[in-house]
């Protein structure tokens, strides 16, 4: 009898939709596959931010256990959820081709004519969502006088949450809504604001001695995003970072090269620590260690200093 391989999923609609295309891909290369619904804790709490509930993990767990019970053979995930130390007994076995990795302001109601140029300008402090300290720190960093509200849930909550509330707009992963075409006319692409490492990536974990799950999601594993967010996750390892921590990076394979930008920011934007450069392909396999501690003599770890302290 063919194996059919069980595909773990956390039941929102992003999720669903990540986890099939991956049988897609499955199918398109002869292998059958079938969808396993996992609810994660991250989808049962959604009232405590992110920040406060130990996060690394957090959307990921329940699968990691699923797996290695063996209730499924693969898991799906949104790769900037995945702790950069996989569990035991788990590797990786593909990353796809990398979506938008931009942050977006989806606008709510009488500011649905918003530009970038009108945030800047506009003097009375504006009201957005997020559950992301990396999003709240580098939006108080450039505008100090707005106020920050916790917005919890799947991305289809979230948009009711914004259009049932008073703020003047949140901020979204463009990869998220795009993907499952709920991007709303009036978002902005916030592209001055860094990502998070591994964002608009998909990533696919089986277990570590499952050689028939691997080698069936090698054929869509895409080497170029698979290097970049190795670096951003690796460059996220050495500054212990996770979604507790305003941590940003973006690696883009550019010129024969990777060219490479990184931050971290006070959680209340009062200071940031950045830098920028070019990583060859030799050097690419410590480039987002040694950029880390680049970063930390450059202010970063007098940043992240003060944040343990909180």
């Amino acid at each position: 009898m063919e194996r059919v391989i069980r595909i773990g999923t956390r039941e929102s609609q992003l999720a669903v939709w990540q986890a099939t295309l991956v049988q897609d891909l499955l199918k398109e290369n002869g292998y059958a596959a079938e969808l396993v619904y996992i609810k994660s804790e991250g989808d049962i709490d959604l009232v405590t931010p992110l920040y406060e509930m130990g996060v690394q993990g957090v959307f990921t767990r329940s699968l990691d256990l699923a797996l290695l019970n063996d209730r499924i053979d693969i898991a799906v995930h949104s790769m900037k959820d995945v702790p950069t130390q996989l569990p035991k007994g788990i590797i990786q076995s593909a990353v796809l081709k990398r979506a938008s990795y931009k942050d977006i302001l989806v606008v709510n109601g009488e500011l649905s004519v918003v530009s970038s140029e009108s945030l800047t300008s506009n003097n009375s402090p504006l009201t957005i969502g997020t559950s992301s300290i990396r999003r709240k720190a580098q939006w108080l960093h450039r505008y100090p006088n707005h106020i920050i509200e916790n917005l919890r849930g799947n991305v289809n909550t979230r948009l009711r949450k914004v259009a049932e509330s008073n703020w003047h707009g949140a901020i979204f992963a463009a990869a998220g809504l795009e993907r499952i075409y709920l991007r709303p006319e009036n978002s902005i692409d916030l592209d001055w604001m860094l990502p998070a490492p591994a964002q608009g990536a998909i990533m696919v974990v089986s277990r570590e001695r499952d050689a028939f799950s691997f080698d069936a999601c090698q054929h869509f594993n895409d080497i170029n995003t698979a290097l970049c967010t190795k670096i951003e996750r690796d460059f996220l390892r050495v500054l212990l970072g996770g979604c507790s921590t305003p941590i940003s990076a973006l690696a883009e394979v550019k010129y024969n090269a990777i060219h490479f930008r990184c931050n971290v920011v006070a959680i209340d934007g009062s200071a940031k620590a950045e830098i920028e450069q070019t990583i060859t392909f030799e050097e690419a396999e410590n480039g987002g260690a040694l950029a880390a501690n680049s970063l930390l003599e450059q202010g970063g770890q007098v940043i992240i200093d003060a944040i343990q302290k909180l």
